[in-house]
Order: C-alpha cells, then sequence, then structure tokens
C-alpha cells in the first residue's frame, strides 16, 4: 500500500472510533447501552444486521468460492436474504412485542434461569472462539498488503510487513474501545458506516475489474463453463434449502440480531428493518463477490483464498486500495462489536445485577457495562493471539459451533410461538444432536474413534456427504425433537403465562418512542467527508480521475439529500405542534 493508502485507513479508523465515543453521552441506563434506548431508525437497525453478517471470511472464504465456483456462491449468499425475510414476517415483530430489554430476558422468563445460564456461557464460549478466528483472518490478510519501513516498531522482521500480533490488537482494541464507550449506539452507526465504505469500496472495484477483461461481455466469454450455474455436485438445492432453514434459526433467534429487533421503536420498524437486511442479501452478494468472480479470468491460476485481495491490488487506484482495507477490517469489526455488545448486557443483567445489586443505578449499570465489554474485549484479543498455538482446536469449537446452531437457537423460536414446550425442550434438543454430532462429525470421521472396518462403508459415505450430515443433524433433528416434545407435552408452560404477562404489561404501559434523527446526520456528515475525500483523491492520482469525481458526487448529492429530507421533517414536526398547540392551547 502507499502511503496515501495508510492515510485513507487510519483516517477511516480514526472516524469509526470518534463516533463510537462521542455516542457516549447517548448512554444514561442499561436500555440505552444494549438496547439503543429502543429509539434506533429501521434502517440503521437493518443495515446494521447487514454487516453482522460480514467477517473476513465473506473476502476469503466466499470470495475463494466465488473465484473456483462462480454463481454458486452468490446463491448460498442469496440464502441469508431468504432466511431474512422469513424471520421478518415470523418473528422479527414478535420480538419487539415482548417488551424485553435484551433476548436474555425473555429466555428467563419463558425457559428460566438455569437456561439463561445455559445459553449465555454456551454461546459465549462459542462465539467469542468463533469472532477470534474471525480477528485473527482479518489480521493474517490485511497485514500481508501492509509492508512497513525498516526499524518500525509494529514490524514483524521476519515478513518486513504489519506484525500479526499488533494487528490483532490494533484493529481489535479499536472495535473494543467504541463498544465500550457507545453501547449499540456506536454498534449500530459504526455498522452503518461500515457499510458505505464497503459498498463504495465495492461499486468501485466493479467497474475497472470489468474494464480488465473486456467488459461484461468479455468477462461472458471467458468463465469457465459452467462458472454461471447456482448449484453443482458440492452445493446442491438441499444444502440451499438446509441453509436458508440454519439462518432462519440464527437471524430469527441468536441473540445478536434478536437486539436489533428490540432496539426499534414498533414492531412494525422491527420488520421493516429485516426486510431491508433480507432485501439487501438479495440483490447485494453478486455485487461484491463480481471481483474474484472476474479475476478468475485475469488469472485462472491464483490462490482463490487471495483472489479478492488480488483483484483490488489489481485495478484499484492510489487510494481507493486503503479504502478497501477499511472495508474489509469493518466487516469483521461489525461481527465483534455486535457479540462483544450482546454478551456484556447479558452479564450486565442477568448476572450482575440480578445476583449482586438488584438495586443497582442505572449509571451505575452502565459503568459495569462498560467493563464487561473491555474484559470480554481483552479475551477476546488474547483468544485471538492464542490461535497459532491451539493446534486446530479452534476449527473443533467453530464446526462443533455452526453444527449447534440448530439446536441452540430452534427452541427459542419454537418458545415464542407455542405455549407448551418448557426447559425440557432445550435439554433434550441440545443433548440429543449432540451426541449425534460427536457420533457421527467426530466418532465416524475418517480418523474418528468409531472408524473401523465395520463402518467403513458409512464413514465414507459421511466423508462424501459431510453438508447433508450437518443439515440433518443441525436443522431436520431439532425439528422434530420440538415437534415430538411439543405433542407429549401436557399443558401450557409456566414460562408461556410469564410472557404473556410481559407482554400485557408493555402493552398497559402505552409508551411509545419515535426513532432518532442523529443516525441520519451522522451518515449525512460521514458521507460528506467520504466525499471530500474523493475529490482529494483525484488530485492526487493520474488515472480514473472520471471515476472518483463522479462517485465524489454522487456521495456529495447524497449528503445533500439527507440533511434537506432532516430540514423538511423538522418543519413538518414543528408545523404540526404548533397546530396541535393552537388546537388545544396547551404548551410544552
Amino acid at each position: 500500500m502507499a502511503f496515501i493508502d495508510y492515510f485513507v485507513l487510519v483516517a477511516y479508523l480514526l472516524g469509526v472510533f470518534l463516533v463510537g465515543l462521542c455516542l457516549s453521552f447517548k448512554n444514561e441506563s442499561s436500555e440505552d447501552m444494549f438496547a439503543a434506548g429502543g429509539e434506533s431508525p429501521w434502517w440503521a437497525s437493518g443495515l446494521s444486521a447487514f454487516m453482522t453478517m460480514f467477517s473476513a471470511g465473506t473476502f476469503v472464504v466466499w470470495g475463494g468460492i466465488a473465484y473456483k465456483y462462480g454463481m454458486v456462491a452468490v446463491a448460498i449468499n442469496l440464502c441469508y436474504g431468504i432466511a431474512a425475510i422469513i424471520a421478518g414476517y415470523f418473528v422479527a415483530g414478535h420480538w419487539k412485542r415482548l417488551g424485553v430489554n435484551t433476548p436474555a430476558q425473555f429466555i428467563e422468563l419463558r425457559f428460566g434461569k438455569a437456561a439463561v445460564q445455559f445459553y449465555t456461557w454456551a454461546m459465549m464460549i462459542f462465539r467469542i472462539v468463533g469472532v477470534a478466528v474471525s480477528l485473527y483472518a482479518l489480521s493474517v490478510v490485511l497485514v500481508a498488503m501492509m509492508p512497513l519501513a525498516e526499524g518500525n516498531p509494529l514490524r514483524d522482521p521476519a515478513t518486513g510487513n504489519l506484525s500479526i500480533t499488533w494487528a490483532v490488537v490494533i484493529f481489535g482494541g479499536i472495535v473494543v474501545i467504541y463498544t465500550m464507550a457507545g453501547g449499540l449506539w456506536a454498534v449500530l452507526m459504526t455498522d452503518v458506516l461500515q457499510f458505505i465504505v464497503l459498498n463504495l469500496a465495492v461499486l468501485f472495484i466493479v467497474p475497472l475489474c470489468f474494464s480488465e477483461v473486456g467488459g461484461v461481455a468479455g468477462f461472458i466469454d471467458k468463465a469457465p463453463a459452467g462458472f454461471f450455474a447456482l448449484t453443482n455436485d458440492k452445493y446442491t438445492m438441499f444444502f440451499l434449502f438446509g441453509w436458508v432453514m440454519i439462518h432462519f434459526f440464527m437471524i430469527g433467534a441468536e441473540w445478536a440480531f434478536a437486539q436489533r429487533f428490540i432496539c426499534v421503536p414498533s414492531e412494525k420498524e422491527a420488520r421493516k428493518s429485516t426486510y431491508l437486511f433480507g432485501i439487501l442479501y438479495l440483490v447485494s452478494p453478486l455485487l461484491w463477490l463480481l471481483p474474484p468472480m472476474i479475476y478468475r479470468v485475469i488469472d485462472p491460476s491464483a490462490d482463490p483464498q487471495e483472489a479478492y485481495i488480488l483483484a483490488c491490488r489489481a485495478v484499484l487506484p492510489a487510494g481507493m486500495l486503503g479504502l478497501m482495507v477499511a472495508a474489509m477490517f469493518s466487516a469483521t469489526a461489525s461481527m465483534v462489536s455486535s457479540q462483544l455488545n450482546v454478551f456484556a448486557g447479558v452479564l450486565t443483567d442477568e448476572f450482575y445485577r440480578r445476583m449482586f445489586r438488584p438495586d443497582a443505578s442505572a449509571k451505575h449499570l452502565v459503568n459495569v457495562g462498560r467493563l464487561f465489554t473491555i474484559i470480554l474485549g481483552v479475551l477476546l484479543i488474547l483468544v485471538s493471539l492464542a490461535i497459532p498455538y491451539l493446534g486446530g482446536a479452534e476449527k473443533v469449537i467453530v464446526s462443533i459451533t455452526s453444527l449447534m446452531v440448530g439446536p441452540l437457537l430452534a427452541p427459542t423460536i419454537w418458545g415464542l410461538f407455542t405455549k407448551k414446550v418448557d426447559i425440557k425442550a432445550i435439554w433434550v434438543t441440545v443433548a440429543i444432536s449432540f451426541v449425534l454430532g460427536v457420533i457421527f462429525k467426530i466418532g465416524l470421521a475418517t480418523e474418528g474413534f468409531l472408524a473401523n472396518e465395520s463402518t467403513a462403508d458409512l464413514v465414507n459415505w459421511i466423508s462424501a456427504n459431510g453438508k447433508t450430515v450437518d443439515l440433518l443433524i443441525g436443522v431436520i433433528v431439532p425439528i422434530v425433537v420440538l415437534i415430538i416434545m411439543d405433542r407429549l407435552a401436557g399443558t401450557v408452560s409456566a414460562g408461556w403465562i410469564n410472557v404473556e404477562n410481559m407482554i400485557v404489561e408493555t402493552r398497559d404501559q402505552g409508551v411509545t418512542k419515535e426513532a432518532s434523527d442523529l443516525p441520519a446526520k451522522i451518515v449525512g456528515g460521514c458521507l460528506g467527508v467520504l466525499a471530500l475525500m474523493m475529490f482529494a483523491l483525484v488530485f492526487y492520482n493520474e488515472e480514473d480521475k472520471g471515476l472518483l469525481a463522479a462517485f465524489g458526487l454522487i456521495l456529495l448529492a447524497m449528503t445533500l439529500g439527507i440533511f434537506s429530507f432532516l430540514k423538511i421533517k423538522s418543519s413538518r414536526k414543528a408545523k404540526s405542534l404548533a397546530e396541535l398547540t393552537d388546537a388545544t392551547g396547551v404548551t410544552e
């Protein structure tokens, strides 16, 4: 990367850091800290959920699949959109209607304290390790693009690039600090900014990649046979169906996503936010997977996992490569900040407040939440630094996590809609799925403890159909178990009555909230800064001046449009208030 790329990257990281710090004033209670006070605009919640699905794996794993198989990678990512729309229709509004501040609060009402403890520690361990792997993978990818001068204290003497250790500490530290300071508000707003930067970088790179291969027609003509098929022998229609189901469970019940449904003012806006998330995943995967697909035509012998990075290096002008690095950081930062905030919220409310300080003040709980964010962040960074020394143990944990998503989350969704299941449904579903997972994914693996001559045929079938086995254990088994448990349950569970009482209490309170305009103001200001950056890069680069200027003008127009809309909205609100005052004779 050139000096200007480092400048752009540092400016972006500083901007994200400052946004998080500036939003710290919004956190006056634990509801503000972990539910944005219920005042998040639906579009901010939807964009944040969209970004939460991203990580370094989006560019490395899916970029590699796109490079090798083409449109198959796009079809797999479209499944997220289908899952999100289904979750928006059936689930999102239910979470908001509950009146809870955290997903863990619902789990306690519906299934009891033991279930909260189980979900908290099980999901926290799995997610901390999974996110740590993503943070480490991000650092490995980015340091390869970041050579440093000799004598720089952040330099790795063996490679001449930024040290992976320092990359993990710097990237992880920035996310921890802005999440600690700004809470869910910081997570939401930095996710929105990350969405803008990601799409800006991708929109810029796609036309440049096409120009390298002779346009769209040239790309289609030179692409390998079968490159535009939506399925293949490895990723079948059955796999895509299962992928939709697994991510329906994830989007509908994982705490980081449920938090997005809770933080908006109404049920309608919870659904709208999820529809936005889903629609974006139905239209955008082709866009951000085009670079590695096109690079397959440019260099058919490249390492698939490096295809995205190589495509960026091949076509991006000075300054824009730094923005692309920022976009890759953003993808993982969104995942990290979401998990830090949701688990800090659970530890603050369900662990500290209930067990030690039930009379704690709102300000005290905010400070405790920040402390838990720092502790979890430090733990995350330490686990990330330990990844090279775990001897592959983290892969086993991540594999088990993926396998257990359905069994862990399906009972939560079931509990939102059915009256009879109780905590036994969680224990039985998880236990059966876990035992089957150990038997089939570990014991009957190629070198598993159950692999012998008598099981050779079954071992071979499992090895050849690993994804089918995952879907059977992770989707079909939990659904079958829950159906049976529901049929066997005799009466309405006490947990369902608790939830119904909470809904009635929330409805009786009649508290209505309005989405804050602050997020739109922050987005408008940041778009203006990005526009100025584009105009500055016009003078720095000899090539692509027209494209840079065009992007600058588009961003500037978006900035003016946002502030014009806010001004009109403010005027209408003031006019309505004045008319109400005249009609009633009541002044505020």
